[in-house]
């Protein structure tokens, strides 16, 4: 792969695909922190390029007979100021641009939250839904073998995202185990739960909970709430921003979107959305077009669904006070520009997504310590590092008058800038 250049005024405006375009925004947003922070050229192109990035060939051998091969992925952004970490997704578009975006958002939001821990992402580009559970299984053993030399506990520990889950991670860890030939639960984050593991479940909903009541400050409730994407982010966030008192009045995902302005009943919806495979054609609400829910004039908007939702285009239309970013990379740097000048507050993914990664590490720890984590623990560290990530956060912008996002870059570039410093090159 070659190196990528750090833009530091303007964005990409070249068309390009999905992947390229999450990678051309990540780079963008960079540059506009390593101007800030007076970077030199040698350190912007240490942080612009990944430590490592692995292209691999899977096989998949299918019921039929047939034999597909799948590009797989797996990028170590950087491990300056710690082992890799980050999830594997399974998504027929997914690239190695994209991953490579999501490695180096990762090694921001680690340094954001303080944790030791440096940013990588995998992938496999295929359809977990065109697959049975036998081809699934066998492109994730297949796909660990190939990336065998370059994970491990202390190297670098694959989580769940897109397509992936507890089942996903078991195969990794077992595939890794096998060849180890002893047991190593520390290979993998999001595994099923073992007794005293840390209560992980909607842990990166959690975050975007803390987030969210951060930056509305006053008190919650009443507040109007639109969230994109009822999936495995979404739809938690959902429970627990009404939980805290505010008012979840539209929904969508990838069937519809729903909206009842007295407030859905988000347990309800819940079991429909899990009884027929979405929120379309839920008999409680009104039907609306998912580019609707996101011009909605709510208080808040959750973009929790994939990257690129807020666009220059439809940012002039957003007419929510407050961004509470659940997806990665929801929001394009020339929606940035144009939220910005409308004055709508963004809580930017590497802050409140973060509580995902906040529980791994609490995870890991157990797993390479063989400790115990009470639920109510893990609430509370979660809680208190994610108002001080929003707090450092919100000074650094006020204080230099900049937006969230650039000051959240800011401060994550910068430590891991130092971190370099520190250390040095070898040889």
């Amino acid at each position: 792969m070659t190196t990528p250049t750090v833009p530091s005024t303007t964005p990409a405006t070249t068309p390009a695909g999905p992947g390229r375009q999450a990678l051309d925004s990540a780079l963008f947003r960079l540059g506009q922190a390593a101007d800030r922070l007076e970077l030199d050229d040698n350190l912007r192109a240490m942080l612009a390029t990944p430590r490592r990035s692995l292209t691999v060939s899977v096989p998949v051998r299918r019921e039929d007979g047939r034999m597909d091969v799948v590009q797989g992925f797996r990028v170590q952004h950087n491990t300056t100021r710690g082992p890799a970490k980050g999830g594997i997704r399974f998504h027929p578009h997914t690239d190695v641009h994209e991953v490579t975006a999501l490695a180096m958002g990762m090694t921001w939001k680690c340094a954001l939250a303080g944790i030791p821990y440096g940013g990588a992402k995998g992938g496999v580009s295929v359809d977990p839904a065109s697959l049975c559970a036998l081809e699934l299984e066998r492109v994730t053993r297949r796909y660990v073998n190939e990336v065998l030399p370059i994970i491990g506990p202390e190297r670098d520990v694959p989580t769940p995202d897109v397509g992936t889950d507890e089942r996903t991670m078991a195969w990794i860890m077992d595939t890794y185990s096998v060849n180890a030939g002893y047991p190593v639960p520390g290979v993998t984050i999001g595994g099923p739960v073992n007794p005293g593991a840390p209560d992980r479940a909607g842990a990166t909903s959690r975050g975007v909970r803390v987030a969210a009541l951060r930056a509305l400050g006053g008190s919650p409730e009443g507040r109007t709430v639109a969230i994109q994407g009822f999936g495995k982010v979404g739809a938690p966030a959902a429970r627990y921003l009404a939980d805290a008192g505010c008012l979840v009045v539209a929904v969508s995902d990838r069937t519809g979107a729903v909206i009842d302005r007295s407030g859905l009943d988000v347990d309800d919806l819940r079991a429909w959305s899990e009884e027929t495979g979405g929120v379309r054609g839920y008999l409680r609400a009104d039907a609306l077009s998912q580019k609707e829910l996101l011009e909605l004039d709510v208080d808040v908007l959750v973009p929790a669904a994939m990257a690129g939702a807020i666009t220059e285009e439809n940012a002039p239309r957003i007419r929510a006070g407050l961004i509470v970013e659940g997806a990665s990379s929801p929001t394009t740097p020339g929606a940035d520009h144009v939220l910005a000048d409308a004055g709508v507050t963004v809580v930017p993914d590497i802050l409140a997504n973060a509580g995902g990664v906040i529980v791994s590490y609490l995870e890991w720890l157990q797993d390479m310590q063989a400790r115990s984590w009470s639920a109510r623990e893990v609430d509370a560290r979660l809680r208190g590092i994610v108002e001080d990530a929003f707090d450092a956060t919100a000074a650094v912008a006020a204080e230099h008058g900049i937006t969230l996002r650039q000051a959240a870059h800011v401060i994550a570039v910068g430590r891991v800038a130092e971190a370099h410093r520190a250390r040095g090159t070898h040889p």
